[in-house]
């Protein structure tokens, strides 16, 4: 999701890498889970969340839309996000103690918080975003650590090579008006990507990776 803000109004205007030392960490969160409601479709999942989740909960990546997770609008791109529910819009994994139940497959989006991503034109840095986090202590800790994801060099060049991909969809979108194209292309994004499953007996990235070599070549963007 693109926001039209500077570096210096949502961040300490630091930029850092993995093996960076951050203040990020909450002491689990002790009591809170205020950023886990009144967050809109702001929770935007990629293809690795979807399969992560759906191998966790056991079910099939359609079973999940509708349920867990919704389909919205985002940059003109169609892209499921985590539901929220109830007068609070408490996400559709929290609890009634308060707590993720889903907290070893949580999306990204979630390893992340409060930390984001600040993308340029040849990759992306990590900031800490200073507006986001009702807690007010936190400790520092090492930014990989923070975001507990195996393989992270592999899963870093997923989230660019993705990102690259999503912009690629937008400029289609731009210079276009066919508003069936539009929507045949979302439709085939989603398919795709992210309701088909990936098999379980292989490497998930092999497999997004053959998917997305397709998906160019379907757009004449490369590979």
């Amino acid at each position: 999701m693109r926001r039209e803000v500077t570096l210096e109004e949502i961040s300490d205007g630091r930029l850092y890498d993995a093996n960076d030392m951050v203040k990020a960490d909450c002491q689990d969160c002790k009591g809170c889970c205020d950023c886990c409601k009144g967050m809109g479709d702001s929770v935007i999942l990629d293809p690795y969340d979807v399969c992560r989740l759906s191998r966790g909960l056991g079910k099939q990546p359609q079973e999940l839309i509708g349920i867990v997770l919704e389909l919205g609008v985002s940059d003109g791109n169609i892209l499921p996000h985590l539901m929220m529910k109830g007068k609070e819009e408490s996400c559709v994994f929290l609890n009634e103690e308060g707590r993720c139940s889903v907290h070893a497959i949580r999306p990204g989006f979630c390893r992340l918080f409060p930390l984001g991503r600040y993308y340029t034109e040849d990759g992306f840095k990590y900031i800490i975003q200073i507006h986001e986090c009702a807690k007010k202590n936190r400790s520092k800790i090492k930014v990989k650590k923070w975001i507990d994801t195996p393989d992270l060099k592999q899963y870093e060049k997923f989230v660019w090579d993705w990102h690259q991909f999503l912009l690629d969809v937008q400029e289609v979108f731009y210079q276009t008006e066919d508003t069936e194209l539009i929507r045949n292309l979302n439709m085939y994004v989603i398919s795709r990507f992210y309701t088909k499953p990936y098999e379980e007996s292989q490497d998930f990235y092999a497999q997004f990776y053959e998917r997305l070599k397709e998906a160019k070549n379907l757009l004449s963007l490369g590979v």
